[in-house]
């Protein structure tokens, strides 16, 4: 296993459309190990494939959940069938995002709050299960990321001004941003109160 460094966006793997896993190998295996790595060393709940520079249809997660699902896994090309996302606006306290691809910054976001995830696991068994809360917000927060989307490219347009600003600021936006967890300073500055027993940040996904 090893820890890779984390594309930051503005790197066009971020903003294109991942391949579908073809071959449940040992190269994926390897993937997988060092996604994970990665993962926890940055205090993440998720992390998708092309955060790490590779431009295809899975990702890991580490969250505890109430659905009766192992709180950590993989999902290779997943299928997502999502429930009705509120026209409410976000609550900034208990709706907000990150995002390791978009270092150290959060923003409220509207998510569904229930949905349906179909995939394989590792080694090409079929994955199914109902996702609710905090844990269907990642789901859609890593699929997205297959899908060459961020969370910001979803914001409302106010929030979406902000990680505008934000990105421009920190010289984001263009090629070749990354940062790499365990060397480069933790962005969104963890403390031990921040994270649950896993050393995750649930609202880091």
């Amino acid at each position: 296993m090893a820890v890779r460094p984390i594309v930051i966006t503005g790197e066009p793997v971020l903003h294109q459309t991942a391949r579908r896993v073809e071959a449940f190998d040992a190269e994926l295996v390897d993937i997988v190990a060092d996604m994970y790595e990665t993962m926890d060393v940055a205090h993440g709940v998720g992390l998708a494939a092309p955060q790490i520079g590779v431009p295809l249809r899975l990702f890991v997660y580490e969250m505890g959940n109430d659905d009766r699902v192992p709180p950590r896994g993989v999902v290779v090309n997943p299928i997502l069938t999502l429930g009705k996302i509120s026209t409410d606006r976000p609550d900034p306290d208990d709706e907000s995002e990150g995002c390791l691809s978009v270092p150290g910054e959060n923003y409220p976001l509207k998510r569904a709050e229930h949905v349906r995830v179909q995939g394989f696991d590792v080694d090409g068994n079929p994955v199914e299960f109902e996702a609710t809360g905090w844990f269907a917000r990642c789901m859609q927060h890593e699929f997205d990321h297959l899908n060459g989307k961020l969370y910001t490219d979803r914001l409302d347009e106010r929030q979406a001004r902000k990680a505008r600003k934000a990105i421009t600021k920190n010289g984001w936006g263009v090629p070749g941003g990354s940062w790499m967890p365990g060397v480069d300073a933790d962005p969104f500055g963890h403390d031990e109160d921040d994270l649950d027993e896993g050393g995750h940040d649930e609202h880091l996904v």
